[in-house]
């Protein structure tokens, strides 16, 4: 069975979604089997893949809709060599769609169980925002990844999306844990990135990942040739961070299953 770990933060421009692709190449450059599945309607996470959006005949929507259909709407990203759920705008009618359903916050737990049985890993891309989507994202998980800069107003950011995620916890998923905190973007020689970094070893102890994705100028290049960073410059910070986070997730679930 898969271990499925939604990647979201409710503040954008955090790193989520490149966290979402490139730990997903990582984890299968490690071989283990992944499937990335993209519940942003932007698509960023697919485009990132390798993934045309705009030619898409089914996605993630449509899995929504129809969870037992979900292995058919799966695509191979072959420049990442993992798996892709895709997302394109008609993920944004299913917020609309969802509301009429008894199960409506269920529906994506329902497609997961259908393909989990194929993977070691399932990656799930959150929107940047607490909606319906966000709510099957989380309900659908066993754990979170928080990605976050270390700055001031991320620290009230994170201080909401932990009671979001305690509100899940009470009334719809009790299993859900936080999986780890991801400090991105990080700069090493500013002040505040060391004090937040502080803070959050003060409060979160281990929960707090000991790798730093650094601000680096070929994983921000990387999304427009629609490849992960290790394939673009295998050799930059970017891609050796991401490396070294998916060893430290895989030796943490090791010991963890001990």
């Amino acid at each position: 069975m898969a271990h499925v770990i939604a990647i979201t933060n409710q503040k954008g421009g955090v790193g989520k979604t490149t966290t979402s692709v490139n730990l997903a190449a990582s984890l299968a450059e490690e071989g283990k089997r992944v499937l990335l599945v993209d519940m942003d309607p932007q698509g960023n996470a697919t485009m990132g893949s390798g993934v045309e959006k705009g030619d898409l005949e089914l996605s993630v929507y449509d899995s929504l809709m129809e969870p037992v259909e979900a292995k058919s709407h799966i695509v191979l990203s072959e420049a990442g060599k993992f798996d892709v759920l895709p997302a394109n705008a008609d993920l944004t009618a299913a917020e609309v769609h969802l509301l009429k359903l008894d199960d409506k916050e269920k529906r994506l737990r329902q497609v997961i169980q259908q393909i989990n049985r194929y993977y070691d890993y399932v990656l799930i891309d959150c929107p940047p925002s607490l909606n319906m989507l966000t709510l099957n994202s989380l309900v659908a998980a066993d754990s979170v990844i928080i990605p976050m800069q270390c700055e001031y107003y991320a620290l009230e950011g994170l201080s909401a999306l932990l009671n979001t995620i305690g509100q899940v916890q009470d009334h719809i998923n009790p299993d859900l844990e936080i999986e780890g905190i991801l400090r991105t973007m990080y700069d090493p020689r500013n002040r505040l990135s060391l004090e937040v970094s502080r803070q959050l070893f003060n409060h979160f102890a281990d929960k707090v990942y000991r790798t730093v994705i650094p601000r680096n100028v070929r994983l921000a290049e990387a999304p427009s040739f629609g490849v992960p960073v290790m394939y673009h410059d295998r050799g930059s910070s970017g891609s050796k961070a991401y490396l070294a986070l998916a060893g430290e997730i895989i030796r943490r679930n090791k010991a963890q299953a001990v």
